[in-house]
């Protein structure tokens, strides 16, 4: 009886052997076409990858937090909610999309890719882990069965259920020429327009800024109704035609934020539809959809005259706005400047500010200034004023006014590049 079992076992391990040569000779025999489709199978573990792939925590951290802009926070489809991620050739990919606003951020970063494919990941719970991961190589392993990427960093171990990313919308590409914009330039540009775009989309063309390529003269401008701001600059590439676009407010923010000073210049194309845009930065590629209809004539708000042009400190004004919006906030934000002309030669002139609310308190800050003209009197949303001289470098800025109830104007001192203008508040308000 014990020489019949010793038998069977034998029998059975030699089995065994067998069946395990033959596993690995079909494995060498498939593996290069599995590898081919991008499929490995790891014998050690059991797990059939659809994709093997190493970053660096801090490199990965960094492209989460940009393309995790465009994530929707209510979507309709969860894998909207989701980043995408896809290794291909020595590189990770990063991407989001959000169908409601039209916009896709993408950017890619190095990587070790043992074996390319590709997953979406819920946006929060990868982000928020990888974040808290040690500043080391982290190790991304997709189990093809149940759409897990396991994700490995020094001795902590996690694993993220995702959605195929068959489910995920197709990433928009770029086509057209491209013209290249000098970072700096186009980032201050962004940046010195978006904040006068509107909010609210009661007129949704107004959320967008307006661009006009001419000649070699680059135009934005934004304006909610209450107030405008224009900035020009030029560029190398001269248009015999004008180009006239709106592009959302909210995308043109995404493209400043992700601009550095590293980035020498940012590629802007059209697609021949001509109905999305799309800007390359470095590594990453953001693209929006236009907005449809037409923008206000702008040029016609700009007042052509004024009677009074006062020059001021930047900081000195800003500061003094600043300190004045603390007691206007229970009174619509309004606040009130008095512009006063020297009272005698080699005198300097003044401006008054002045904030104040019936439970708060008051606060009235006064400015030396060189004041040209006649004095003037005139109430402003003082966060509109805070906005502008925010985005406005220069030492120095000019406030022109033709009146209490006639728009001002904010524009750095020497520069004709840039101008803001603002409505009026009436003093009943």
């Amino acid at each position: 009886m014990t020489q019949r079992v010793g038998g069977i076992a034998r029998s059975f391990n030699w089995l065994v052997v067998r069946l395990r040569k033959m596993v690995d000779q079909l494995l060498l025999i498939l593996g290069p076409l599995m590898y081919n489709v991008g499929i490995f199978w790891d014998k050690t573990s059991g797990v059939c990858d659809l994709m093997r792939v190493a970053v660096l925590q801090e490199n990965l951290a960094k492209a989460l937090s940009i393309a995790g802009r465009a994530v929707e926070n209510r979507p309709i489809q969860p894998v909207l909610s989701n980043i995408l991620l896809r290794a291909d050739d020595a590189r990770l990919q990063v991407a989001a999309i959000n169908m409601g606003l039209g916009l896709s951020i993408s950017t890619w970063i190095g990587a070790k890719v043992e074996t390319e494919g590709d997953i979406t990941l819920p946006a929060r719970t990868l982000t928020d882990l990888v974040n808290n991961l040690a500043n080391e190589r982290v190790d991304l392993t997709l189990d093809a069965n149940t759409q897990t990427m396991n994700i490995r960093c020094g001795t902590t171990v996690s694993n993220i259920k995702g959605i195929s990313a068959e489910e995920f919308p197709i990433l928009p590409e770029g086509g057209g020429g491209d013209v290249a914009i000098p970072g700096k330039v186009l980032r201050d540009m962004i940046n010195q327009t978006v904040f006068a775009a509107a909010k609210e989309d009661n007129r949704p063309i107004l959320t967008g800024v307006y661009t006009l390529f001419e000649g070699n003269t680059l135009t934005m401008a934004a304006a909610d109704g209450y107030r405008l701001a224009v900035r020009t600059a030029e560029i190398e590439r001269n248009f015999a035609e004008p180009l006239e676009l709106v592009i959302p407010a909210r995308a043109l923010a995404e493209v400043a934020r992700i601009i550095s000073d590293d980035d020498s210049e940012v590629l802007f194309s059209l697609p021949d539809d001509r109905n999305m845009v799309m800007f390359n930065i470095g590594n990453t590629d953001v693209s929006t959809n236009l907005l449809e209809g037409k923008f206000p004539d702008f040029a016609a708000i700009i007042p052509k005259n004024y009677s009074t042009a006062t020059v001021m400190y930047t900081t000195d004004l800003l500061r003094a706005c600043k300190r004045a919006e603390i007691f206007a906030r229970d009174s619509s934000d309004s606040a009130k400047l008095f512009v006063q002309p020297a009272s005698g030669p080699g005198e300097p002139g003044a401006v008054r500010i002045v904030g104040q609310s019936a439970e708060r308190g008051d606060n009235e800050g006064l400015l030396d200034a060189s004041v040209e003209g006649e004095g003037v009197d005139i109430s402003f949303n003082i966060k509109y004023l805070i906005e502008v001289l925010n985005v406005i470098p220069d030492e120095r800025v000019v406030f022109e006014s033709s009146g209490a109830t006639n728009p001002g104007v904010i524009r750095p001192e020497n520069r004709d590049d840039f101008i803001h203008v603002i409505m009026p508040m009436s003093t009943g308000r």
